[in-house]
């Protein structure tokens, strides 16, 4: 067998030649959506997740702030032992009143929950049907259910329903599952429609609202943005983005997250998320619910940045510029990056091959001119659709 410096240093130098290589870089931000990096110096930053600015905003600091002062830095246990605080409660009512649904469970981040959730009620004897385009985490949280897998075209009703039609009698249990929002792309998924399948083919459809939660459906989500309510059973979603704070969640009926409670590994067998994450991310809900200009502007900003791009009108805050290559795509990011913007590359395997892309990201804390600014960036190197 080869030594494991051998080994890991041919697998890099396999990534090497594909120019996959990924790298950490230290970076500090601002509220004003600017970021500091030592290579770069200052530099807008259009590829944060941080859509209504929350992360920084003074209140929820604040509230973070008392808490830890109030309890401390750390959970101390799972929340099956002593880990759970009473604010714990408050959040997860407060998500399943702006969900409406019965209950919520809060879960250590968002990879947490669909690794948690979805072998808890799926096992090897059942069946999942997924769409092409979801998330790495719910990758893996099929891949532990064990479950049979059948991907459809993204976003193809029809190739669902083709799907459905030919292995859903196979298996007694069926679950769809797909993104309320599609994290690379920035488009929502028909969850209107594809509930009604669900109905029809006797599944429970999951879907994973990350980057919809806040920012869509007047700030409660895809489900209310495609007129999708009481059709998912399972609706998921994070903390750590429009959110402000970090932690996913998994709302449903009473019965759905007892059942979590006591089953779900990645809740069960891991500290519970700190007293102060928990009081930014109420307080952060708490401004959703009040502040509809912040929470519309983020979209406004992508829609302005598209029309003068000559791209697809969006309706989310994510804007995908697809270059198609590692290459291309890495130069672009970094002549950006010359003039100060900063707007990520997205190569394989996050995307399909040929398909490399700069990922824009609109925050309401972006300035029209930081906006102008980054159109004029692009504009200046080529970049239209």
């Amino acid at each position: 067998m080869k030594s494991l410096e051998t080994y890991t240093k041919a697998k890099l130098d396999a990534i090497d030649a594909k120019a996959q290589r990924r790298f950490l870089f230290d970076h500090s931000r601002s509220a004003d959506m600017s970021a500091t990096r030592e290579s770069w110096g200052q530099i807008v930053s259009f590829t944060d997740n941080d859509y209504l600015g929350l992360s920084t905003d003074p209140a929820v600091i604040d509230a973070a702030q008392k808490a830890m002062a109030q309890y401390g830095a750390g959970a101390g246990a799972s929340r099956l032992v002593t880990g759970n605080h009473p604010l714990h409660r408050d959040l997860e009512k407060k998500i399943a009143q702006m969900k409406g649904t019965e209950d919520a469970v809060v879960f250590g981040s968002g990879y947490m929950a669909n690794t948690g959730v979805i072998p808890t009620f799926l096992g090897k004897q059942d069946v999942i049907f997924a769409d092409e385009l979801i998330h790495t985490s719910l990758h893996a949280g099929i891949k532990l259910s064990g479950a049979t897998v059948y991907f459809f075209n993204h976003n193809d009703c029809d190739h669902l329903k083709e799907l459905l039609r030919q292995y859903r009698h196979q298996y007694p249990h069926a679950m769809i599952v797909v993104d309320g929002v599609y994290s690379m792309d920035g488009d929502m998924a028909p969850l209107k429609k594809q509930g009604q399948i669900a109905k029809v083919f006797d599944c429970w459809l999951y879907s994973d609202d990350a980057h919809g939660f806040g920012v869509v459906g007047g700030g409660k989500g895809s489900t209310v943005a495609q007129e999708a309510e009481g059709l998912i059973p399972f609706q998921m979603g994070t903390l750590s983005k429009a959110i402000g704070s970090y932690g996913g969640y998994l709302a449903a009926s009473h019965a759905v997250c007892e059942l979590l409670r006591s089953r779900s590994r990645s809740l069960i067998y891991t500290t519970a998320l700190p007293p102060a994450v928990i009081a930014a991310s109420i307080r952060s809900l708490e401004i959703i619910e009040t502040d509809k200009e912040r929470i519309q502007r983020p979209v406004i900003l992508a829609q302005r940045f598209a029309d003068a791009l000559n791209l697809p009108n969006p309706t989310t805050p994510i804007v995908p510029l697809i270059m198609g290559s590692e290459e291309d795509t890495l130069a672009a990011s970094k002549s950006l990056a010359d003039q100060g913007y900063l707007a990520w590359a997205f190569r394989p395997p996050t995307v399909a091959p040929g398909t490399s892309r700069l990922r824009f990201c609109f925050s309401a804390t972006h300035s029209d001119a930081q906006v102008d600014g980054l159109i004029q960036a692009c504009l200046s190197i080529g970049l239209l659709a």
